[in-house]
């Protein structure tokens, strides 16, 4: 039974009896449908969003610098026309935004649609497809009107992509508010800045969204935890640079073997741990060596050694009380 049809129910009893009880009653139900309601259009916080945001925000920030697109809008609709990047859509063709073969002479993808086997844009990495998000919007004469909306007018944004037919759904421009306004997406749409690394690298992959390493950030360093088969050459093809470097900014070998859950660094290391972290002082534990506990600070191993007053050959033991900072 719809809410109306709820509401209008306790209305009328409370109508044709106006008694104390079913005022009572007209009450408890106005509640009811009220709780109902808000529930219905709370959206829920997805863990597997906050990844696809963490991921690509610079990406996004990069491209709203450039062609005055805002970051939040950016965002929200990779995510809903993408799945957060696990759509077919996006396994396939890399394409984050539903962008359709109208004037495309590139690559193409079929995909079921508002018909069956339509033909949309395919892209070789993440990056082409915000690219070219931008370039379908800011190069169209049916979106021109949403450039004369402030950067900020997220709001604004929402409803012109639907108004301009964007996409079929009636409540597209709210869905997008949801997601903009329960992420605090709208956040990065005063930025003026982006990680460069990050816009580039992340956006560089070849491979689905739902496939990458999560990439974290420490001690003004990236980094992402090995996988079973991970080599540095899957890593360095995964992230975009070479291999040799990426084992080099981890002091390894390139054909060095990677354990599961080991920390592959993607930037060189710092020379000391960050002064963020509380304690000055790491206690060695049982199956630690001074290599990972350098990785674990995210530390140049030589200066590990360095601060410690310690040679290269000295062997760590359990209870040893090393200075990170």
């Amino acid at each position: 039974m719809c809410f109306f049809m709820i509401f209008s129910k306790f209305a009328s009893i409370t109508t044709n009896h106006r008694t104390v009880m079913n005022k009572k009653l007209y009450l408890v139900g106005l509640l009811f449908v009220s709780a109902l309601f808000a529930n219905a259009q709370t959206a829920k916080w997805n863990q597997r969003f906050q990844s696809y945001i963490d991921k690509y925000k610079d990406l996004a920030i990069q491209e709203m610098l450039r062609y005055n697109i805002p970051a939040s809008i950016t965002l929200a609709q990779g995510i809903l026309e993408s799945g957060a990047g696990e759509s077919e859509l996006c396994r396939k063709g890399n394409n984050h935004f539903g962008i359709k073969c109208h004037d495309w002479t590139g690559d193409r993808v079929y995909h079921d649609d508002d018909a069956t086997g339509e033909c949309f844009r395919a892209y070789r990495s993440a990056l082409e497809s915000y690219e070219d998000h931008s370039k379908f919007l800011s190069g169209s004469k049916r979106y021109s009107r949403l450039f004369q909306l402030s950067r900020t007018d997220y709001k604004g944004w929402a409803h012109g992509l639907k108004e301009c037919g964007y996409a079929t759904n009636p409540r597209y421009a709210y869905s997008l508010i949801d997601l903009i306004e329960l992420y605090k997406l709208n956040e990065f749409d005063r930025a003026k800045s982006y990680d460069k690394f990050m816009a580039q690298h992340t956006g560089k992959s070849t491979k689905p969204q739902a496939d990458l390493h999560p990439i974290k950030i420490y001690n003004q360093n990236y980094y992402l935890y090995a996988r079973k088969g991970d080599t540095y050459r899957s890593i360095a093809k995964e992230i975009g640079i070479k291999a040799k470097s990426l084992a080099k900014y981890n002091e390894r070998d390139v054909d060095a073997v990677l354990e599961p859950g080991e920390i592959v660094y993607l930037k060189k290391k710092q020379k000391y741990a960050d002064r963020k972290y509380m304690d000055p002082v790491h206690i060695v534990k049982a199956g630690e060596s001074m290599y990972t506990i350098s990785q674990l600070y995210g530390m140049q191993l030589k200066y590990l050694y360095k601060l410690n007053k310690l040679s290269p050959d000295y062997q760590i033991r359990v209870g040893d009380r090393l200075k990170v900072y």
